[in-house]
């Protein structure tokens, strides 16, 4: 019985006498993506990093029975699938609308755009009055560099200036790419391709 108690406090005296930085930080998490103790409000930077290895364009073998060049978008898992046929796919992540913003449907692809300019609609502007009542084209266009109108809908697939918000609920309904895979898409996509949202 001595020992048994012996044990238990020098067990104690060790765990007491462990610098703090040896025990993870309550304000860190674990990110297996990056492997890394990362803090809870991480900076824009950091996130869009992070957004960029989980969320990188890959094709992939993709079960559809679309023909070639339809748009497949699943907003709950945060991907744009391109079909390329024979069950294969390019797999973009993406950003989509936030609660209430939220939409399924299908759609054509109506009109392409480099590097768009922006008009904010009356709604999001009586939502966020700090708002440009235009932006044009440009690297600080939150439309980013390409963009593809669905149907005569608002809603458009487009890039984006925030890497972070990739893989993320937080758009006005549009679905977010980063830059250099919004182009890819848009320099593979034809005006009438088929885009289902769901």
């Amino acid at each position: 019985m001595h020992m048994h108690r012996a044990f238990w406090m020098i067990l104690l005296w060790i765990a007491m006498a462990l610098p703090a930085a040896a025990l993870p930080p309550t304000d860190k998490f674990f990110d297996p993506v990056s492997k890394q103790w990362v803090r809870y409000r991480i900076s824009p930077e950091a996130a869009g990093a992070i957004a960029r290895e989980k969320y990188k364009r890959q094709t992939i073998y993709y079960r559809s029975h679309e023909p070639r060049g339809t748009i497949i978008i699943d907003t709950g898992d945060r991907y744009l699938y391109y079909t390329l046929g024979n069950n294969r796919a390019v797999r973009y992540g993406i950003g989509v609308g936030r609660e209430g913003f939220d939409w399924s449907g299908v759609e054509k692809i109506s009109r392409k755009k480099k590097w768009p300019s922006w008009t904010p609609p009356p709604e999001m502007i009586q939502r966020q009055p700090d708002l440009p009542r235009f932006m044009p084209g440009g690297p600080k266009n939150p439309l980013g560099a390409r963009a593809l109108y669905l149907g005569s809908t608002l809603y458009r697939i487009h890039g984006t200036n925030e890497d972070w918000s990739i893989g993320r609920a937080v758009s006005s309904g549009c679905i977010r790419m980063l830059n250099e895979d919004v182009i890819n898409l848009y320099n593979q996509v034809d005006i009438g391709a088929k885009v289902i949202v769901k």
